[in-house]
């Protein structure tokens, strides 16, 4: 009996250390979104479990992830992509599938299910965030404020360079906004040939004075040396340089559009377990609230909302800097994930050749 005794608590004790000698390895996209996963996620997870994360970023996660799927050469345990990637690799067979009952119910006891936000749960996929991409600008550089998605695209009236993400997605709907399409008419018009038409003329008038930007390092940085006096961009960035870095950035909210960034682990992840109980933790209520704390992006769970409160600075309130704040959705559009899994390939192999002219 001492003997079974001993074996059990030597199993239990190695147990133990295999688990805490664990890591899980995530990518996500840099800068102060990736730090705000870090303070509210990385480290919190840690210390509750043991468990090391190695936090490593790329321009667009959903790439490598892909390439190394395909590769048989999987490093990356977790992902942070957008919905339309984590839909196309979900149909593409490249990512695991992801139990809902894994996912931890609202303090009420709301079951997870009930208490994400309309498509924030997906089968291979879990939100973590509602960011927007908005205008943003510099408000010692411009002439006057734009007040308008139309004036991004009125050189006249706003005259000197404008930054554009270097990608069909985001920029025509933003370009038909600007000519004067409503916002629950874009995708219904990008679906003919004439709306795709009709956006890229509205891009041609402003051709020449557009900065291409990749990184979403970028358009702060572009703003800040004065090089475009406008650029679209993920709202956090400008957030994060304009009250952690005091520059003189605001976003004009007219036009933004919605999306979530999900959490996804790529098939074959090394440490599957591990990424799901992340996963787990990181979307639970008061995790995804305490994300808030560091960065501008709206948690994807209903519960989370009341306990967002003020940024790590301790004074300044977050809710107002949200893109789901009321004044920020009066003429927002909700990105159509369905339009892009089907759309993405052919629209921008158009807008490469559009580029290429």
């Amino acid at each position: 009996m001492k003997l079974k005794t001993a074996l059990l608590a030597t199993a239990l004790t190695s147990a133990a250390f295999a688990v805490s000698a664990q890591e899980v390895t995530v990518m996500s996209w840099g800068g102060a979104y990736t730090k705000s996963q870090v303070e509210a996620y990385h480290k919190p997870f840690t210390a509750a479990t043991g468990i090391k994360v190695n936090s490593v970023d790329a321009d667009n996660p959903a790439t490598p992830i892909k390439a190394q799927v395909e590769a048989g050469n999987v490093s990356v345990d977790v992902a942070d992509v957008e919905f339309s990637d984590a839909v196309r690799l979900c149909d593409e067979g490249l990512l695991e599938e992801i139990d809902p009952s894994i996912l931890s119910a609202a303090p009420d006891g709301t079951a997870a299910t009930d208490d994400f936000i309309d498509g924030a749960l997906q089968d291979c996929a879990v939100a973590n965030i509602v960011w927007s991409t908005s205008v943003a600008y510099n408000t010692a550089n411009v002439s006057m404020a734009p007040s308008s998605i139309a004036d991004f695209f009125n050189t006249d009236k706003i005259p000197g360079k404008r930054g554009l993400r270097k990608s069909a997605k985001a920029t025509l709907e933003m370009a038909l906004m600007g000519d004067g399409v409503p916002a629950g008419e874009v995708y219904e018009m990008l679906e003919t040939d004439e709306g795709v038409d009709r956006a890229f003329a509205v891009l041609d008038r402003i051709k020449d004075d557009i900065v291409w930007w990749e990184a979403g390092a970028q358009p702060p940085q572009l703003l800040a040396d004065g090089e475009v006096v406008m650029s679209t961009a993920y709202n956090g960035r400008i957030f994060n340089a304009a009250v952690a870095e005091g520059q003189p950035f605001e976003i004009m909210w007219d036009g933004q559009i919605l999306d979530f960034d999900l959490f996804v682990v790529p098939k074959g992840a090394p440490n599957k377990d591990a990424a799901m109980q992340f996963i787990a933790f990181s979307t639970s209520t008061q995790a995804l609230a305490d994300q808030a704390k560091w960065i501008s992006y709206g948690p994807a769970r209903k519960s989370s909302g009341a306990l967002v409160g003020l940024y790590q600075d301790g004074k300044t309130e977050m809710a107002p800097h949200m893109p789901t704040s009321e004044a920020a959705l009066k003429n927002a559009l909700v990105n159509n994930f369905e339009f892009w899994v089907d759309k993405d390939a052919e629209l921008n192999e158009r807008f490469n050749a559009w580029l290429a002219n």
